[in-house]
């Protein structure tokens, strides 16, 4: 059942079919048949085919594999548009009527063309003009003709493989029409493109770059025909760029110390920019230093350091007083200018220097001035009163001048604007080095040379004089320090007696007994210094008495009596004998004296002495031996025995 239903099914079917293509053999078109196609613009591609009657319009279909166009014409010929370039389309047509549409024609193919080269034109030079391009797809080679935009003069035309092509020997300033195409391994030419390309102006010349006064550049250049304003780039080598536009033939920027500026100048006119010149470059002098500190370390040599400036490679550094030139360099920025005059207004400038541009000379100036020049010490003396003199010579402006003693015995000063000064209390034995400096506000010299000086030696403690005999006095003393040996002077009317030892006393002989003396003593160094240390009045003791004799008053009285001396004086009389020692004191004036209750019997030794002013009495007086005899007489006799020196 279900099978006899399909088959009928079936030829119903085919029936519709078989009517329908009858149906449209009545009312359809014809089929229209492609003459030919082709492809002039890299776009779309143009078919001819002959009239089909009755036909009103066609529809032209391109496809490529990928996509498919279609486009509606009214009659032959007819363009499909909006195809991809140097690609191979099939293309076919229907042709359509108020009846409906044919079938498909039988396909043609077709390959559209080469796209345009896309143009880059530019002016190297005023004569010539520069053609570029970027490769075409399916291209072998290119052909590129110029001429004159007003259709006058020559046509040059060049085929070239290249992507690029030069036309030189143009017009300066003129206006050309620049037409190329590419073609395929064919020889068939694709699209061309075509613009417009004035030559330029020729670049600026002569340009020179001045800098007047430092910081302000000048740059200027010779006027280009054709040119109608100029453009001036400056660009520091830190890359900060800046620029003038102007139709004269100069412009002016700022500038700073120790840079690089690279200079280019462009002339412009309707046509746009000039070819690039020549780039110049300018560097500006190095900066100077600004922080400069210069240090005095002596009075002939200056410390001087200041920061790093830009641009300097070496630092040229300048003391000048005014007729001489002290000078160094270096690359480290810090010198030290020795050998310089002391006490000397110096004008130090410290010069940058680089290269390419030399010494940068605006650099200002500093004033120093050098310490005092050390003193020369000429002499050191001492006076009467043990004052030090010191003398120098001063060679300085306004300096103050200070002398120092130094010893073990400690420092001694003094201070004079002059060319002297004087030194007290120096201690005595004593050794010291004398030196002088001189002081300005500038600063202080270096001490002079050192001058030894020895101070006299130091004078005894104590001075003791003691008469040993009538004629001769013992002087002793505490030696003092440093004194090697004495000498001793005792002085009158009468004369001098004179010792010079090395020990601490000293015996003075030929003394006249009675007279009134001055007593000198001086000590001396192993240098020959002398120190007077002792003045003093001494008087001699009285002289002895002469012709002593011995008379007998009774039988225990001794009368002794003796011619007294020159000057008045008085006198003391001692009898020693076994039995004991006696005594006696003359009257004031008189030259005798008595001693009663003496033994007789006896030998006595006798001596008469002057007495001194403080009760001493003199035991260096000869003496004499007398022996007295018991007898029955009042009157006694007296023997004498001898002389006894004085002990």
């Amino acid at each position: 059942m279900a099978s006899g239903l399909e088959k009928c099914l079936s030829l119903i079917g085919f029936s519709l079919i078989c009517l329908k293509m009858v149906a449209s053999a009545k009312t359809a078109p014809e089929i229209p048949t492609i003459n030919q196609a082709y492809s002039k613009i890299s776009n779309s591609i143009t078919v001819e085919w002959a009239t089909v009657p009755g036909a009103t319009s066609y529809l032209l279909t391109a496809e490529d594999g990928d996509t498919v166009i279609e486009t509606m014409v009214a009659n032959s010929p007819g363009t499909v548009t909006g195809l991809k370039a140097a690609t191979l389309y099939t293309i076919t047509i229907k042709s359509i009527s108020a009846m409906g549409r044919s079938q498909e024609s039988p396909p043609k193919q077709a390959k559209t063309v080469l796209a345009a080269p896309v143009l880059e034109v530019s002016c190297p030079s005023p004569d010539s003009i520069l053609v570029q391009w970027e490769a075409v797809y399916m291209a072998i080679g290119f052909s590129v003709s110029i001429m004159q935009a007003n259709g006058l003069g020559t046509i040059w035309k060049e085929n070239t493989t290249n992507t690029s092509l030069t036309f030189t020997s143009l017009d300066a300033g003129t206006l050309y029409t620049i037409k190329a195409y590419a073609w395929n391994a064919n020889g068939i030419p694709g699209d061309d493109s075509t613009c417009n390309q004035r030559t330029i102006a020729c670049a600026p010349g002569r340009v020179t770059i001045q800098e007047n006064p430092p910081g302000h550049l000048s740059v200027a250049w010779s006027s280009v025909d054709l040119g109608d304003y100029y453009v001036a780039f400056v660009k520091s080598d830190d890359g900060l760029e800046v620029h003038c536009n102007t139709s004269l033939t100069q412009c002016n920027f700022l500038s700073e110390c120790g840079f690089t500026y690279f200079i280019s100048v462009f002339a412009y006119n309707k046509a746009g920019q000039s070819p690039l010149g020549d780039v110049f470059n300018y560097t500006t002098a190095p900066c100077c230093p600004t922080d400069i500190n210069p240090v005095l370390v002596s009075s002939d040599t200056v410390e001087i350091v200041w920061s790093p400036v830009r641009g300097a490679e070496l630092y040229e550094t300048k003391a000048v007083d005014g007729y001489n030139v002290v000078e160094c360099n270096d690359t480290a920025p810090a010198c030290t200018l020795s050998a310089l005059e002391c006490d000397t207004k110096y004008n130090i400038t410290v010069y940058s220097f680089s290269e390419v541009r030399g010494s940068n000379t605006s650099c200002t100036s500093q004033f120093i001035t050098t310490a005092p020049c050390s003193p020369e010490i000429k002499n050191v003396s001492k006076d009467a009163l043990s004052i030090i003199n010191v003398h120098w010579q001063a060679t300085n402006d306004d300096a103050t001048y200070t002398v120092t003693a130094k010893g073990e015995k400690g420092l001694y000063r003094c201070s004079s604007t002059g060319e002297s000064c004087t030194m007290e209390g120096l201690p005595c034995g004593s050794v010291f080095s004398v030196t002088a400096v001189a002081e300005t506000q500038a600063g202080q010299s270096l001490p002079s040379h050192s001058v030894p000086l020895e101070t006299g030696p130091c004078c005894p403690a104590s001075l003791t004089v003691t008469q040993v005999t009538q004629s001769v006095i013992n002087v002793s003393w505490i030696s003092g320090l440093v004194a090697q040996t004495y000498v001793t002077v005792l002085e009158s009317h009468t004369g001098q007696s004179k010792c010079h030892t090395h020990q601490n006393h000293c015996l003075l002989g030929c003394i006249t007994c009675g007279a009134n003396y001055t007593l000198v003593l001086k000590a001396i160094s192993a240098t020959g210094l002398t120190a007077d240390c002792a003045y003093q009045s001494y008087s001699s003791s009285a002289c002895c008495p002469l012709g002593v004799k011995l008379y007998r008053l009774g039988p225990n009285g001794i009368r002794v009596y003796w011619q007294a001396s020159r000057g008045s004086a008085n006198y003391s009389t001692d009898l020693y004998g076994s039995k004991g020692i006696f005594t006696c004191a003359p009257t004031t004036g008189l030259s005798f004296c008595d001693v009663t209750e003496i033994p007789c019997g006896d030998v006595y030794t006798v001596m008469v002495s002057p007495v001194a002013e403080t009760g001493l009495k003199l035991t260096f007086c000869p003496k004499k031996i007398y022996s007295v005899t018991c007898s029955g007489s009042t009157l006694g006799m007296v023997i004498y025995r001898g002389k006894r020196n004085a002990e």
